[in-house]
């Protein structure tokens, strides 16, 4: 339950989003946490950088300023000193000479500035220069101060731009090629009426850009870097999960009983790899030899046992005792019938054969015509579907759940549908259904309920769980229900 004044489901509900976004293979998550290392690293060492770089700029630029400053108050000085006849004509001499750190002009008001905007660099440069300005000229009325870009930038009266300017004015004074660069402009009234403007680039005229840590001259170098370590880092993830896919998948085949179609596991790749490639392959020979040994044993077993019950059966005919003859061939029948048990067993869950493409509707048709044909009532509706599956494995597991279905049931529906990648395949009967609690054991060798015994007294209890073998072992699974309207529903899902 979410309680409003705490904030205890935002919380949730971000790490139940996070949860999600956690990738379920090793690769990926391997490849997640190496990625966001590398950003975050990456991130938090260009903040630094990004933070020293701008103190950098902030004290270089304030030195700038403050030497821009003392040169503009001598400047002031020098035309406060000079008569006001004079100040035209020594303004004209040094455009002409060029070589000066100033632009200056004299006009009758001030000049509006279009100022820039939203670089506080620029701001703090402008707060240095008017500081030492007033400590230099305390008996200065003032100062007006602006940066300005080239070509915004009003120079004179009548809105005389920059651009209008002869070109020898301000090639030695302002640099406008080969990119614009922001022009510190100075005005104060000399005396009413007069006005003296001044206007030059910083030592550093590009400081604004400099200040600037993202600009694509300074992001490529770091996003190339970056590109390349992430390149690596996937490179390593891929070599380090690409081996233990291949385990993973020969240890599914394995299971599947499709191990003859695996090659044999590489050992390349690292140390505990190889190690584990190794361990695998001894475990999967052992396995083989188990099997092998087991097939070979019960053969022997079915061999040695046939023929001493057979002569005990023909010695049993030899006895007078009609009673004791009949016990004698009802013990032996029994023996006769476990030791065909045990050998069905072993034999129908573990079919040697290739998996193929089955088409279901071929396959279920030939059971369903001859349980027809032997008088039973079954319902099957063709589905046009197919898997890849053993075909003689999963015949015999389908027999064994429709013999189920037609001994304890009287009749049985057959049923196919697909799933997103699944395909299953419902046995349903109509018999009285299976306690909840007996539902645990029915898989289980010799076990059967007492509706299954008064139904079929002949047999074991070992089609179930032969079933279930044959499924899970090409990938699949065998689910028991209740119907909710009556009878058993035994369903094979197998992988589409």
């Amino acid at each position: 339950m979410c309680l409003p004044p705490t904030s205890a489901c935002p919380v949730l509900k971000l790490m139940g989003r996070l949860r999600r976004l956690w990738p379920a293979s090793l690769l990926g998550r391997l490849t997640l946490v190496m990625v966001a290392g590398v950003l975050v690293t990456q991130v938090a060492a260009s903040a630094i950088w990004a933070s020293q770089l701008r103190a950098k700029s902030r004290v270089e630029a304030e030195s700038s300023a403050q030497y821009v400053a003392h040169s503009a108050a001598g400047a002031i000085r020098f035309f406060r000193s000079l008569p006001p006849a004079y100040r035209m004509l020594i303004i004209q001499q040094l455009r002409e000479m060029g070589g000066t750190r100033f632009f200056v002009n004299f006009n009758h008001a001030y000049v509006p500035v279009s100022q820039i905007r939203g670089y506080p660099l620029a701001d703090s440069v402008i707060a240095t220069v008017g500081a030492t300005l007033k400590a230099d000229l305390p008996h200065s009325p003032g100062f007006q101060l602006a940066f300005s870009w080239p070509d915004k930038l009003v120079v004179a009266e009548h809105d005389v731009r920059l651009n209008d300017l002869p070109d020898s004015w301000v090639q030695h004074v302002l640099l406008l090629q080969p990119d614009p660069a922001p022009i510190l402009v100075i005005q104060t009234e000399i005396e009413p009426g007069n006005w003296l403007y001044m206007a030059a680039l910083m030592p550093n005229p590009y400081f604004l850009s400099s200040n600037d840590p993202f600009t694509w001259d300074r992001l490529t170098p770091q996003a190339l870097s970056l590109a390349v370590v992430l390149v690596l880092c996937l490179l390593v993830v891929r070599s380090i999960t690409r081996p233990l896919a291949a385990l993973s998948d020969a240890a599914a085949a394995f299971g599947q009983g499709q191990d003859e179609e695996t090659r044999p596991l590489p050992e390349t790749g690292s140390r505990e790899f190889i190690n584990t490639a190794r361990a695998f392959s001894a475990m999967r020979e052992r396995i083989h030899r188990y099997i092998e040994d087991r097939e070979r044993l019960f053969i022997s077993i079915s061999h040695d046992l046939r023929t001493p019950i057979t002569r005990l059966k023909l010695r049993s005919e030899l006895l007078d005792d009609e009673a004791l003859r009949n016990e004698f061939e009802e013990d032996l029948d029994e023996l006769d019938m476990m030791v065909k048990g045990a050998l069905q067993c072993v034999k129908d869950s573990d079919i040697h054969e290739n998996p193929a493409e089955i088409k279901l509707d071929a396959m279920v048709g030939r059971l369903v015509r001859s349980a027809q044909l032997a008088g039973h009532v079954v319902a099957w509706q063709p589905e046009g579907l197919t898997v890849r599956a053993k075909p003689l494995a999963l015949k015999r597991a389908l027999g064994n759940l429709l013999d189920n279905a037609l001994f304890y049931g009287q009749r049985a529906e057959i049923r196919a549908y697909a799933a997103p990648g699944t395909v299953t395949i419902a046995v349903r009967d109509h018999g009285p259904g299976v306690p909840d609690d007996a539902f645990a054991s029915l898989f289980d060798p010799y076990v059967r309920l007492a509706h299954g015994r008064e139904q079929n007294d002949g047999g074991m209890g070992l089609g179930l769980g032969i079933a279930r073998g044959i499924i899970e072992a090409q990938g699949g699974e065998l689910i028991l229900e209740n119907h909710p309207e009556g009878g058993l529903n035994a369903m094979i899902r197998l992988p589409a």
